[in-house]
């Protein structure tokens, strides 16, 4: 190519260090992508950065795409290459609950349930966590939910003893379990795989730059290989500068339980049932109305192409 591709991270964050590490041991340049990754602005834009020209591909969410699938059935935005197969987020409560079940949440006609911080930084968590509500024969209404703040402030909540659990994601789980503030209750990633975070472009890119798109899964599938044959501690140094307030240490704790418990993606195809699952509950919590078709919304021969080529 005459210039490297604008490739826009969502936000800085724990869970894409497959993306990191991917650009750190030069697996996309060796693909045969030259690569520029830039952040965006605000993880709202992310999507629209592609739309109007500010970036060539981005990392993020497939719930974007269908939320602008929802909003304009001629959206030319597409999916491809599933990085974050499982959710990210964890319930961290005060006290130890080893045994947790969703129904402990519940609110009864005798005490209410454990205050609960949602995490409503993006809107994905609470979808999710309402979907998993309600195929348990919980209604999401029937939990004693705190008002809605950011995830630092709930874990801020949560240490002062105003609430019970959080909804969070790392750093914010080790931080609390690590300072002996906080105790692992459930990790949503247990629910299985379900598209959480890819590559997406727009449908013009991904035909006019194939090879490109190639080559971004061909890079990825390197480092996802990489991320399950080497240490936590040896992947914690390599992508170390991407989090510089971070102890490497804590990085590589983040790291071993993110992978341990089913986050990453081993493979970067994006099969429709883990697109279906996640829409499914975007449509149960009434964020999308639109019953987006997967071959509208992801483009998995790319994936498929890469990884015969």
């Amino acid at each position: 190519m005459s210039r490297p591709i604008v490739l826009f991270e969502n936000m800085r964050a724990v869970p894409y260090v497959p993306f990191y590490l991917a650009a750190e041991r030069g697996d996309w340049a060796r693909a045969g992508a030259e690569v520029r990754i830039e952040t965006s602005p605000d993880t709202s834009q992310t999507a629209a950065a592609l739309l109007d020209g500010r970036a060539d591909v981005s990392w993020g969410g497939p719930m974007r795409v269908m939320l602008h699938h929802d909003a304009d059935r001629d959206c030319p935005l597409v999916c491809f290459g599933q990085v974050v197969s499982g959710e990210p987020f964890v319930l961290v409560g005060r006290h130890a609950n080893p045994e947790f079940r969703f129904a402990d949440l519940a609110n009864s006609p005798d005490w209410p349930g454990p205050r609960i911080g949602v995490a409503v930084d993006v809107p994905t968590p609470w979808m999710t966590f309402q979907d998993d509500l309600r195929r348990e024969g919980i209604d999401p209404a029937a939990i004693n939910r705190a008002p809605d703040l950011p995830m630092a402030a709930n874990v801020e909540r949560l240490e002062a003893g105003k609430v019970d659990v959080v909804q969070v994601f790392e750093p914010y789980v080790d931080r609390l379990v690590a300072g002996g503030r906080g105790h692992v209750w459930h990790r949503f990633a247990r629910r299985g795989d379900m598209s959480y975070t890819s590559f997406y472009t727009t449908r013009r890119f991904a035909e006019e730059q194939r090879e490109t798109c190639r080559a971004l899964v061909r890079g990825i599938a390197a480092a996802q290989r990489a991320l399950f044959a080497e240490t936590a501690d040896g992947i914690a140094a390599q992508v170390a500068g991407w989090f510089p307030d971070f102890e490497t240490a804590a990085l590589a704790r983040m790291i071993e339980g993110y992978r341990s418990s089913g986050v990453w993606a081993r493979s970067p195809e994006l099969p429709a049932g883990t697109f279906v699952r996640l829409k499914a509950s975007l449509l149960s919590g009434g964020l999308i109305a639109y019953d987006v078709p997967y071959d509208r919304a992801v483009d998995d021969a790319i994936t498929v192409e890469a990884l015969a080529g």
